[in-house]
Parts: structure tokens; C-alpha cells; sequence
């Protein structure tokens, strides 16, 4: 094969992974768009096989028979509402992965190495540790494994600093004496530094963080593919580096808040006190036929996804309440907003699977001033972005994150498992507003009750 067939093939691959980045821009076009995507890796994983002809072909398959044993059963037996920390573990083996190729590319080139070789493997090394381990800590956030509040402690920041001291100076060590030494040194402390980057993150800031971690990876994949001296490393490297800063702004800017106090607020942040059992407050809950009543005789019903929905699958019982809704006359919308559940889009993509039709998915802005028209706002198994707190407790957690106003509409349901607090850790005052009733038990169970009690109507 010629170097300008290759480079063709490598320029439609790159125009792949563009592409596939617009259709996963629309919930109507991700499935093409990842599709997309998908053909391009493809058609490039084959091209070095015939172009390179790498040595150890045996082993670079059975690495790639292996990994497929791994990935695709896991890619399709993993639940929906697992999918963030699925993302989150990918991430890290990428940016793993790249530092690894730095490092073994590094090694076997030694002091014939350029100057732009070796900063090139310094800053892999440094980005793709710290999105290695940084990213295993928030998997075990996300899956619970480890406390999802911010993990804080006397002198973190300072050691923090430290750290990153440390790092900055072995980086220029690896510099100067090109030494496996140094480099061995510097990923040590670059994995060390990811750790305690996320860890005072908490609560709904984690997929935030995954986000930026993202955008790492992208950047090192970048690194590596100009120390590679592979062109479509570096274009698919910038794609996956620029389109997670994007989504990370857009992100933060969703909760309200600057991206270094995201990540670092927790060590200013003023604690919450948790509630007593001798403290609780009385709240009003309902049955499914209350429920089912006000819902009946509503004019304009509006519902709030959360989490809990994910995690009841109950995406396609809440589909069928809503077409029972629409067929007595009730005008019924469904309100998004950007975090809503643990990753961005994580409603569309449950709605979605439930066929409910697009043009019934109101994003936050355009849904908010309508919830004073509204007779009754459905929030199943959502908290944290409904939560007053976020307008009038300052130093709270979700402080500054924009909000959906259900708290305006003239009755608010709440399905809930329980009075345990959301994802961020805090109360929810609109859980005893005197207009909120509150049904408890599975998202999915209480739904099919309230679907039954108004089928009788």
C-alpha cells in the first residue's frame, strides 16, 4: 500500500470522527453518529495491519481478541444507569493506554529522542496517569464503592499543591537527564496527583468531572500520536480533548458554577448538618389514587425525570401514563434538565428508548417559565435539580445551579423510595411545601398503581 492511499484512508477516517461528532450532537442522529464513529476506528485499527505490518502480530491480536471478550458484553449487558461509571472506567483505560505507549515509545528510542519527542511523553504521561486513576476514583464514587461526598481532610489543598510541585519538578528532571529513572519517578507521582484531584469532589459534580477527564485522554491520545508520528492519532485525539472541554463547560455552566470551584470547593464549602431521627419533620405522602386524581383532573401535567426513573426502568411505564394523559385531553410535557440523572443526555436516552415522541421533551429554559401554568408537576425519582437550595443556601453543595421551578406549579408529586436526601447529600425544603405530595416506593411500582387507579376513572 503507498503513503498516499494510506493517508487517503487516514483522511476519511478523520472525517468519520467528525461526523460522528455532529449526529451526537441530536438525540436523532447519535445512533448514525456513533455508528459513524464506530466504521472509522474500524477502518483505521485494519489499516495498520496492512500499511505498518507491526511485529508480535500474534500478541497485538490476542490483545485485541481479549479485549473484545471484555468490552463487547460488558458494553451490552451494562444498565443504563451504570453507563457513567462504564464511561468513566473506558476513560481511564485510554488514558492509561496512552501513557503506556509514551512510556514503551520513549524507552525504545532513549537519547535519540528530540526535544519534542520528550515533551511530548512528559506531557502524556502526566495527563494520561492522573485520567487513569483520577477516573477509577470517580467509578468508585458513581458505583458507591467509596463515599460519594468530597473526601476532604486538614492541609488537602496544601498537599495537593504539593503534589502537583513534586510532579512539575520531576517533569523537568525527565527533561534535563532522559532518564527511565525519572520518567518511572514522574508517572508514580502523576498517578498520585489523580487520586487527590477527585477526590474532594462529590455528589452531582462527579460526571462533571468525568467530563474533564475526558477531555484528557483526548489530549494525550493527541501527545502520543505526535510522538507516533500518526496523523489520525492526533486529529482524533483533538476531536475527543476539544469536545470534552466543550461539554465540560457546558456542564458547569449547567450547575451554575466556575469549574475550579467544582472541583476545589469542597475544601471552602460550608459542611451540611445531617437531620436526626428525633428531627424529622412531617411531610404529606399519598396514595396512588390520590395521585391518580389530581393527575386526572389536571389540564397540563409536567414531568420531572431523575435518576430514580433510571433506576426503576421505568421509562416505559411513565410513557404509558403520560399517552393515558394525552388521550383525556391533558397537555403533558416532559422537563430536562442538562444533569439531570448521572451524564448528560442520560433522560433523552431513557425516553428515547421508550419511544416517547421528541417533540415532548422541553429543555430547562424553555420549560421553567411554564410551571406557573402548570397544574401538576410529576417528579419521579429526580431531587437535586429541583432543589430550592440551589437559590437560597449559599455554601450548600448545588448553590448557583440553575433549577427547574416546579416549586411554581400549583400541586408537585414526588416519587420517592425514601426521605433519604439526592446525590448531593442535602435536604429538599419543597419536600415539605404543603402543595407536595409525596408517593413513596419504586419509581416503576408506584407508576403502574397510579396508571391502574386512572385507567378506572
Amino acid at each position: 500500500m503507498s503513503r498516499n492511499i494510506y493517508d487517503l484512508i487516514g483522511l476519511i477516517a478523520a472525517v468519520a470522527f467528525i461526523l460522528a461528532l455532529k449526529g451526537l450532537s441530536s438525540p436523532k442522529s447519535a445512533r448514525n453518529g456513533n455508528l459513524m464513529g464506530a466504521a472509522g476506528a474500524t477502518l483505521v485499527t485494519v489499516l495498520v495491519f496492512f500499511y505498518e505490518k507491526p511485529a508480535h502480530l500474534v500478541l497485538i491480536i490476542l490483545a485485541i481478541v481479549v479485549g473484545s471478550a471484555i468490552g463487547v458484553p460488558t458494553a451490552r449487558k451494562v444498565k443504563m444507569t451504570a453507563m457513567p461509571q462504564l464511561v468513566a472506567l473506558f476513560n481511564g483505560v485510554g488514558g492509561g493506554a496512552a501513557a503506556l505507549v509514551a512510556i514503551v515509545e520513549y524507552l525504545r528510542l532513549g537519547s535519540t529522542s528530540s526535544a519534542g519527542d520528550v515533551a511530548a511523553t512528559i506531557f502524556t504521561v502526566i495527563v494520561g496517569c492522573v485520567s487513569f486513576t483520577g477516573s477509577i476514583v470517580t467509578f468508585l464514587k458513581l458505583q458507591e464503592l467509596m463515599t460519594t461526598r468530597p473526601v476532604v481532610f486538614a492541609g488537602g489543598r496544601f498537599l495537593i499543591a504539593f503534589v502537583l510541585a513534586t510532579v512539575v519538578g520531576a517533569a523537568g528532571w525527565v527533561a534535563v537527564s532522559r532518564g527511565s529513572l525519572a520518567l518511572g519517578v514522574l508517572s508514580i507521582l502523576s498517578l498520585i496527583f489523580g487520586v487527590l484531584f477527585v477526590l474532594p469532589v462529590g455528589g452531582a459534580d462527579v460526571p462533571i468531572v468525568i467530563s474533564l477527564l475526558n477531555a484528557f485522554t483526548g489530549l494525550t491520545v493527541a501527545a502520543s500520536g505526535y510522538v507516533l508520528q500518526t496523523t489520525v492519532l492526533i486529529v482524533a485525539g483533538t476531536l475527543v480533548g476539544a469536545s470534552g472541554t466543550i461539554l465540560t463547560r457546558k456542564m458547569a455552566q449547567a450547575m451554575g458554577r466556575p469549574i475550579y470551584g467544582i472541583l476545589f470547593g469542597a475544601f471552602t464549602a460550608t459542611p451540611t448538618a445531617a437531620l436526626n431521627a428525633a428531627d424529622a419533620r412531617p411531610v404529606r405522602s399519598g396514595s396512588a389514587d390520590d395521585v391518580a386524581i389530581l393527575l386526572a383532573y389536571a389540564r397540563r401535567v409536567v414531568i420531572v425525570p431523575g435518576f430514580g426513573l433510571a433506576v426503576a426502568q421505568a421509562q416505559h411505564t411513565v410513557r404509558e401514563l403520560a399517552d393515558l394523559l394525552t388521550a383525556r385531553g391533558v397537555d403533558v410535557a416532559y422537563a430536562i434538565h442538562p444533569v439531570a440523572g448521572r451524564m448528560p443526555g442520560h433522560m433523552n436516552v431513557l425516553l428515547a428508548e421508550a419511544n416517547v415522541p421528541y417533540e415532548q421533551l422541553v429543555e430547562m429554559e424553555e420549560i421553567n417559565p411554564t410551571f406557573a401554568q402548570t397544574d401538576v408537576a410529576l417528579v419521579v425519582g429526580a431531587n437535586d435539580v429541583v432543589n430550592p437550595a440551589a437559590k437560597t443556601s449559599p455554601g450548600c453543595p448545588i448553590y448557583g445551579m440553575p433549577i427547574l421551578d416546579v416549586g411554581n406549579a400549583a400541586n408537585v408529586i414526588f416519587l420517592k423510595r425514601s426521605m433519604r436526601p439526592g446525590f448531593a447529600g442535602i435536604e429538599n425544603e419543597l419536600l415539605y411545601d404543603p402543595k407536595t405530595t409525596l408517593l413513596f416506593g419504586d419509581a416503576k411500582a408506584s407508576l403502574t398503581k397510579v396508571v391502574s387507579a386512572l385507567k378506572a376513572f
